[in-house]
């Protein structure tokens, strides 16, 4: 293993962002959400690096973790892949993914792989939004990153980085919402904002649906889990769906997760917010938005919420405007990659 910088890659190269935090915070004690160990990552990110070295990846770039889990993945003697890690300051923080994520663009990384949540390839995208993604996912409330076989994913990634895929074949562009303060672009986020009566940031993660009044989604699907899963109840809106889905909750959720808002033009829908947590949810009003509308929010004291997790807080004085914009990065898909690799006579001998 190599942790030596290069200026230049002549062969096929992939990238590897793994976060050891995902599946770890507070909504593990609130709800029923899974938490995926370190060792089951390492375990991940091995598959990955199999399925890399079995349709030929020699080189492989990674960004140094916490818990050094795809270094501790390559500590095997089936593996003869060369494994370099960034050559990057680490602080352990949101940052150094958004760091790693432009270098690797640099190096020209064919395909990016990654082991984390919804706020980990948000990271990854703040980065770098011209790398095709495959997102394994090991975090909670997942809607941007999938349950993928890690050895699957490693034969996808291996053969779209050796330009042996046509990506337009076998990825979908992805949404991303743009967040501005007073006409400034501040953020961005792949699949929620969500806007809290609280006014400080405090526990990032959010998990107590009775301080969320509205939401913003580019994708509604009703096999997800979280605010995402609200927006399906109303209507479904899919990554290939134009724009995306707005809507104000009525009121809160008492002890029995019944809601104790008004019935007075509003709707409830039964809804997954969380692992085990399946309450009815009054909703006062929703409705479609189109891909480059900017929708004005109510000036009021609230944090901001970027796919799950709190970001900044806003004051009366500010003006908060949200928009759905179709600039997101390439999600690879795993099955259409090895149906095309398959017919195509890539694994024959």
């Amino acid at each position: 293993m190599s942790q030596s910088p290069s200026s230049s890659v002549s062969s096929p190269l992939v990238g590897i962002i793994a976060n050891p935090s995902a599946s770890k915070d507070i909504r593990r004690l609130v709800a029923q959400g899974r938490v995926v160990p370190d060792w089951e990552k390492v375990n991940t990110v091995r598959r990955v690096l199999l399925g890399l070295e079995a349709v030929g990846i020699r080189d492989v770039v990674a960004m140094r973790d916490s818990s050094h889990l795809v270094e501790r993945a390559r500590e095997d003697p089936k593996l003869t892949l060369e494994l370099r890690i960034l050559d990057m300051a680490t602080l352990f923080v949101e940052g150094d993914t958004v760091r790693a994520a432009a270098l690797m663009q640099q190096e020209g990384v064919g395909c990016l792989v990654t082991l984390g949540g919804d706020g980990t390839n948000r990271a990854v995208v703040r980065g770098s939004a011209a790398l095709p993604m495959i997102a394994i996912s090991t975090g909670t409330n997942n809607v941007f990153p999938t349950m993928i076989e890690g050895t699957l994913a490693g034969l996808a990634a291996g053969l779209l980085a050796k330009g042996k895929l046509d990506l337009k074949k076998v990825a979908i562009a992805s949404k991303t919402l743009a967040i501005y303060v007073d006409g400034e672009y501040r953020d961005m986020a792949l699949i929620d904002v969500a806007l809290s009566r609280e006014r400080f940031v405090a526990t990032r993660a959010i998990w107590d649906m009775n301080t969320i009044y509205e939401v913003f989604l580019t994708r509604a699907e009703p096999a997800s889990i979280g605010l995402s899963s609200i927006g399906a109840r109303l209507q479904p809106v899919s990554i290939t769906d134009d724009g995306g889905l707005h809507y104000c909750i009525d009121g809160q959720l008492d002890g029995e997760g019944k809601s104790s808002g008004s019935e007075l033009g509003s709707s409830t829908v039964l809804a997954p917010v969380a692992p085990g947590m399946i309450p009815e949810v009054a909703i006062s009003s929703w409705r479609r938005i189109a891909t480059g509308e900017r929708v004005s929010v109510e000036r009021r004291h609230s944090t901001v919420a970027l796919d799950g997790e709190r970001a900044f807080s806003v004051t009366p004085d500010q003006q908060l405007e949200i928009a759905v914009q179709q600039d997101g990065p390439l999600v690879v898909q795993v099955d259409t990659a090895l149906y095309e690799a398959a017919a195509s006579g890539l694994f024959r001998a």
